[in-house]
């Protein structure tokens, strides 16, 4: 399933199609090369976002020698179910092909109903997850507040000192789960000047352009400045995440990757070793570095459907899983209020890093840029996972056509809500 790039205009050439990209060895023609300056562009998104450990520095996420969790498969065939999104009828088949699907993955109980996989991906290839990255590590920050080695009530100065000096002081761990700390940062992904994109450099995600930033995560984190109070109503901004990530380690003495790896990703049985990306000194992207499998990201929301269960023991406690559906008290205004995207009901939230739709179902998703998923909808005991390579970082209609495809799917299955 390949789809066109981007359009050519009068006296242009064509962009590559996806089949053309790092094509021979080495890549010729030069403009089907995916380099650091255009890897996140499309099309050349379509393969990069499958060979990230080729284009910028990772560490490895371990899943260690424990059993895999097995996911038995009860097919069946939904690619020709009918659904409506918006003012327009389509088929779930027609919807994959709509929104640059790379991997598609419907778990019903436990069991696989749908595994799908489109350009060039495969069951052992990992894809980077964006977004969905922020839900994991904020499973971790679950974990540890579990266990006593993490107070989310806690101002992050008191875990890590040098916050203490920074727009940070003042914030609490919970605030940056819920994106509701005071600092300041421009997430327009169009505008090539904006924070997103300086912090993008930072990270090696994109040329050094020679500007005098700093070198490391850590040293950006001190160049930002507040525009609103701590708690105050949600604004989106990843790297609230990243923070939380020095956090993590602080408070636990170990790398994040490590610290996955360990509490999560091992526990878990995940299938496959997951990576995330780092800076020049080793610093994760926790706000959208990670890359897993599919089938791996398909068990983190299932784990999340199991209230933090996997094979019969506990790895995210249950309260943590049942606060992020619950919400804070104040939660559902602070979203209204804040920069939420459209299409929300008015009972919809943002709490540990997830995207809660409608606690009393509950029916809630991570997500990230470009249209990486992982859904749970608890009353069809349905997880579906969707990996993407949309041409635009945010498309409101693209998320709709999913959303709405998947609870077409969980009414269609055995126990779904009619």
């Amino acid at each position: 399933m390949d789809h066109p790039g981007r359009p050519s205009s009068a006296g242009a050439a064509a962009a590559p199609g996806p089949e053309s990209l790092m094509a021979g060895v080495p890549p010729f023609p030069p403009e089907c090369r995916v380099t650091l300056a255009n890897w996140q562009d499309p099309p050349f998104n379509r393969w990069a976002f499958q060979h990230v450990r080729e284009l910028v520095p990772t560490a490895r996420i371990g899943r260690g020698g424990g059993p895999v969790l097995e996911l038995p498969r009860a097919a069946r065939d939904i690619t020709g179910l009918r659904y409506r999104s918006g003012d327009r009828e389509l088929t779930i088949g027609e919807m994959l092909a709509q929104t640059y699907t790379d991997g598609f993955l419907v778990l019903h109980r436990g069991q696989i109903v749908a595994e799908q996989y489109f350009n060039g991906m495969a069951p052992e290839v990992p894809h980077l997850l964006m977004s969905v990255s922020k839900s994991m590590t904020a499973a971790v920050a679950g974990v540890l507040a579990g266990r006593g080695a993490l107070e989310v009530s806690a101002q992050l100065e008191q875990i890590v000192p040098e916050l203490g000096d920074t727009s940070f002081a003042g914030a609490t761990v919970q605030q940056l789960l819920d994106m509701r700390a005071g600092t300041g940062f421009d997430e327009t992904y169009e505008d090539p000047e904006s924070d997103v994109r300086t912090y993008e450099r930072v990270y090696l995600w994109r040329p050094d352009a020679g500007d005098p930033r700093p070198q490391d995560a850590l040293g950006y984190f001190a160049t930002l400045r507040n525009d609103g109070p701590h708690g105050g109503p949600f604004r989106y901004r990843s790297i609230l995440t990243d923070v939380l990530a020095w956090v993590l380690e602080r408070a636990a003495g170990t790398r994040l990757h490590q610290l996955i790896a360990r509490e999560l990703w091992q526990p878990m049985g995940a299938e496959y070793d997951a990576e995330i990306t780092v800076d020049a000194r080793g610093n994760p992207m926790a706000d959208g570095g990670i890359c897993a499998t599919l089938r791996d990201v398909g068990r983190f929301g299932q784990l999340y459907l199991r209230r933090g269960e996997a094979g019969g023991r506990p790895v995210v406690p249950a309260a943590w899983i049942d606060d992020t559906i619950s919400g804070a008290p104040d939660g559902p205004a602070a979203f209204r209020a804040g920069d939420n995207p459209a299409g929300y009901p008015p009972a919809a939230h943002y709490r540990n890093c997830w995207w809660v739709r409608d606690p009393a179902v509950p029916f809630y998703h991570a997500s990230g840029i470009n249209g990486q998923n992982v859904f749970v909808h608890v009353p069809s005991q349905t997880v579906v996972a969707k990996f993407s390579t949309w041409p635009s970082a945010l498309s409101d209609v693209m998320l709709g056509m999913t959303a709405d495809a998947v609870l077409a799917i969980c009414a269609a299955l055995p126990d779904g809500p009619r």
